[in-house]
């Protein structure tokens, strides 16, 4: 473990030093053509605070003389293409480079080179560095939110046609289009889709003496409560109930958003689409959801991640928590743990709601010849035999129909029946908004969440001052 939390600290120092490492050569005159760019996206993003800022500008420069390195490379008769992604945990990484390789091995005129560039949070300021200044990745995986933003900005290219002449078209999973449509066209292709369960550990569950599935908020509160134990009564919890994201980052509104759903709370009033309608204020299934994670906390049946985290696994796997909110993505890290566990629906108050997740490809303007390189790529990510390998190894559930209905899919989810769970509960996802400025959505409602939690506002107290934030931003 510690060697890998090793390799990360030194990927987040390299990747800045990679981006400043062409300052030397002459780049400012091309920083200062790009200026107004700038101000565009300092505008877009007053929630980074000033040192974040300086580093997009130092990024600004630097990955302005990625273009040049670039130039050369597409000279050769071999199309270089990088595709940025935050795949996470790291086994997963694992398993998509030898996908790249494969591709890498049977296309001799397309080479990607796949490069990890941190978790959401950490991706947003680097992806908006790199279109700054006029070099971003051809490949972008990144979760669908981010479309608004990067069309409003001209960074990408429609997929609309290319997809239309494709034979893949008529095998995505129909329910992902939403995911890939902004304002009447295609700005992405999926990628890997996946929602959310419960996964809990059923030794501790019969450890408990509980031996039914909690389905609603009543009961999972109980559950809960039950399964918080001194065990040997020194006056401290040895194992929680649960476990919940603590912070204002996008998996804790990622987490949270099915439980406002499941109370019949909307985010969005009226056009999906227009950030301006985004009302958290006399929204009784937010306020409903906010206190229903509150009265987890309040009993003393809930521990709190780490600012800023909650989708790490330690606590379950080690009993420090028998239930927590996560998604088909740790499957295969759960196999090779041969800890027992198991998924369970997310609890409902009025519906059955969970989150449709997942990330898209996303194909940047390039040059022509580079952009059908690139969909060449998003075509073979799209084809039943990289779904059903990417299944296989990482949990995620394949976008393909054809895969998920391939023996050898089909094998694999009798072997781990937790993968029925988030396949029959598909029907009841839905997909967060897609319009400019999510992430500033988002926080919003993050902070909401996190000062809640953290017992400094009431529900109501804290999607107001979220609102009145918002309503500066947007009106």
């Amino acid at each position: 473990m510690k060697y890998q939390n090793l390799a990360f600290i030194l990927h987040e120092l390299l990747f800045p030093i990679r981006l400043v490492i062409h300052l030397l050569k002459g780049l400012f005159g091309r920083f200062l053509l790009n200026r107004r760019k700038f101000r565009r996206i300092k505008q877009k993003l007053p929630q980074y605070p000033q040192q974040l800022l300086l580093l997009l500008l130092i990024g600004i420069v630097a990955v302005s003389g990625c273009q040049t390195l670039r130039s050369r490379v597409d000279a050769d008769k071999v199309i270089h293409l990088t595709l940025w992604h935050g795949v996470n945990p790291p086994p997963n990484r694992d398993v998509l480079q030898k996908l790249v390789d494969k591709f890498n091995q049977t296309h001799t005129d397309i080479q990607v080179e796949s490069l990890y560039i941190g978790q959401q949070d950490q991706q947003t300021p680097k992806i908006l560095a790199a279109v700054v200044g006029n070099a971003p990745p051809d490949l972008l995986w990144y979760n669908p939110t981010i479309a608004g933003q990067l069309v409003e900005l001209g960074a990408l290219i429609p997929v609309d046609e290319m997809l239309a002449n494709s034979p893949v078209k008529n095998e995505i999973d129909p329910t992902l289009y939403a995911s890939m449509e902004y304002k009447g066209q295609l700005w992405s292709v999926p990628f890997a889709t996946n929602n959310l369960g419960i996964f809990y550990r059923p030794s501790l569950f019969k450890a408990a003496g509980i031996t039914k599935i909690p389905r609603s908020w009543a009961e999972f509160r109980q559950v809960a409560k039950q399964l918080t134990l001194d065990m040997n009564n020194d006056g401290q919890i040895d194992q929680y109930g649960m476990f919940l994201p603590l912070g204002k980052g996008e998996f804790t509104v990622f987490t949270w958003l099915p439980f406002m759903w499941s109370s019949g709370g909307e985010l969005v009033s009226s056009d999906a689409q227009n950030p301006a309608g985004v009302r958290l204020t006399e929204n009784p299934g937010a306020i409903a959801a906010l206190q229903f994670w509150r009265n987890l906390i309040t009993d003393g049946s809930t521990m709190l991640s780490s600012p800023e985290r909650g989708y790490e696994t330690d606590p379950l796997l080690s009993g420090k928590v028998a239930m927590q909110i996560n998604g088909p993505w740790n499957l295969g890290q759960f196999q090779d743990t041969q800890v027992d566990f198991g998924v369970f629906p997310l609890p409902a108050d009025q519906k059955q709601s969970t989150n449709i997740g997942g990330e898209n490809l996303f194909l940047f303007k390039t040059t022509p010849e580079r952009q059908n390189a690139t969909f060449k790529f998003a075509e073979y990510a799209m084809s039943a035999d990289f779904q059903t390998e990417l299944a296989l190894g990482t949990g995620y559930l394949p976008i393909n129909l054809k895969s998920r209905q391939s023996t050898k899919y089909q094998e694999f989810v009798n072997k781990i029946p937790q993968v029925k769970i988030f396949l029959e509960q598909a029907q009841y996802g839905r997909s967060r908004p897609i319009f400019p400025g999510y992430n500033r959505i988002s926080d919003g409602i993050g902070r909401a969440v996190e000062a809640v939690l953290l017992g400094k506002l009431s529900p109501t107290e804290a999607l107001q001052a979220s609102q009145q934030r918002l309503d500066l931003i947007f009106k």
